[in-house]
């Protein structure tokens, strides 16, 4: 079996094109049925998506990076060529280096955060509900959740990490004098939204306000922190009462547009607008930034505050990569070991258990035969146990009596260390 990874990142790409490439957790199933149809032999697969990155984990027979690639392309409805200089490919012992890293927060853009763990799950999950996930990657992301909780106990790589909610608060609080004067809208009622909620609330706002699509989940979070719920049709005529805006939604298309904020502007007098775009694609119309008077943030945009502490925290890398090293050579073992074309012994242990559980049900119907014709159950048990020797032991029989003397001697010697390595070998 061969194992391979395809995706795009905040390193790789810009987020405009990120956006294109993101796909909202309840599409996954209906995503990964579509690429494993797109070949013969459907692969086992995965797919991560998050605003920082979209990654398919694949493995099978063969692998076939460059089909996925143009699957994954014509998809998002881009070029190949333009996804092939934006993107990376991985194989073999690369895919379990980089799928522990991604697990273990050491490839994100907060460095040591824990959210993509549960990210990673959670399209481990939607995966094996797909009927996508095989043994090959559910051994690789086993590994990786072991390997991730590994790293969290035994080095402090998440120690003082900022969160991106964390970020916009800090950012929001070098624009407004006091943020207890301010009044807050939430859009989305996700964890991101529910975090920055969280971070927000602790400063103790003028005022919050929840809107989302589902009204019953807008509210549940809102009774929460106390909040004001809002319809997404509400925002337009309402936008102007606010000075802070957080948006983190899994829409296509944007939700606050250009002339949305223009009429809000309008209404406060051109007092500042602080606005923070978590999603990707995004929720803000991006030519929104260009408004005099608004301060808004991308998740790239905020990558610079996220960094601070980062030097604290580098020591702690290189020990979670010598436990990352560890895991890479531990299931590149596990994957050599079933692999019989590199001695791997796995299928061969698979077929003789395939093999004998056949003899076995072979004996037990005629015991039942037996059984039934009212032969005595002492015979019967005789001649279970006869019939399934006889089966087990035919082919080395026959083998002792093949070739040439010095064949059959090695043969000798051979069933000698296997069959009677408790009564003395003899040769």
């Amino acid at each position: 079996m061969a194992v391979w990874a395809l995706g795009i990142n905040h390193h790789t790409a810009p987020l405009d094109l990120r956006g294109r490439f993101a796909f909202a957790i309840d599409r996954v199933p209906e995503v990964l049925h579509g690429l494993r149809q797109t070949f013969i032999k459907q692969p086992e697969a995965t797919l991560l998506s998050t605003c920082n990155r979209t990654e398919i984990y694949c493995a099978a027979s063969d692998s076939v990076i460059e089909p996925t690639l143009s699957w994954l392309a014509a998809t998002a409805g881009v070029s190949p060529h333009v996804l092939r200089e934006h993107s990376y490919a991985l194989q073999g012992d690369e895919v379990a280096r980089h799928a522990f890293r991604v697990a273990s927060g050491l490839d994100s853009m907060v460095l040591g955060e824990a959210q993509i763990l549960g990210q990673l799950k959670d399209a481990v999950r939607a995966a094996e509900e797909a009927g996508a996930l095989g043994m090959e990657l559910h051994q690789l992301f086993q590994r990786s959740f072991a390997v991730a909780k590994q790293v969290r106990t035994a080095t402090e790589i998440g120690a003082h990490s900022i969160s991106m909610t964390a970020a916009a608060v800090r950012l929001a609080g070098q624009l407004f004098e006091d943020l207890r004067d301010i009044r807050v809208l939430f859009v989305g009622a996700g964890e991101m939204i529910e975090l920055a909620a969280t971070h927000f609330a602790a400063k103790n706002p003028k005022g919050m306000a929840i809107a989302n699509r589902t009204l019953e989940r807008g509210e549940a979070l809102a009774a929460r922190f106390g909040a004001e719920v809002l319809r997404l049709a509400d925002i337009p005529t309402r936008l102007h009462e606010f000075d802070a805006v957080v948006s983190c939604t899994a829409s296509t298309l944007p939700i606050i547009g250009l002339g949305a904020v223009e009429r809000a502007l309008k209404k406060r007098r051109h007092r500042p607008m602080f606005m923070v775009d978590l999603a990707v694609p995004r929720d803000i119309e991006p030519e929104v930034t260009a408004l005099d008077d608004i301060y808004l943030y991308t998740v790239d945009d905020l990558a610079a505050v996220v960094q601070t502490g980062k030097e604290n925290r580098q020591a702690a890398v290189a020990q979670a990569e010598v436990i990352i090293d560890a895991g890479v050579k531990s299931f590149m073992h596990w994957m050599e070991q079933r692999n019989p074309s590199r001695g791997g012994v796995v299928p061969l242990i698979q077929q003789l258990n395939t093999q004998t559980e056949l003899w076995r049900e072979a004996e037990l119907v005629r015991a039942r035969k037996l059984l039934a014709k009212g032969e005595p159950v002492e015979a019967v048990l005789q001649a279970f146990a006869k019939g399934l020797t006889q089966k087990m032991l035919h082919g080395t029989l026959a083998e002792l009596h093949a070739g040439d003397a010095e064949a059959r001697e090695a043969t000798a010697r051979t069933v000698s260390r296997l069959f009677l390595r408790g009564e003395g070998r003899g040769r």
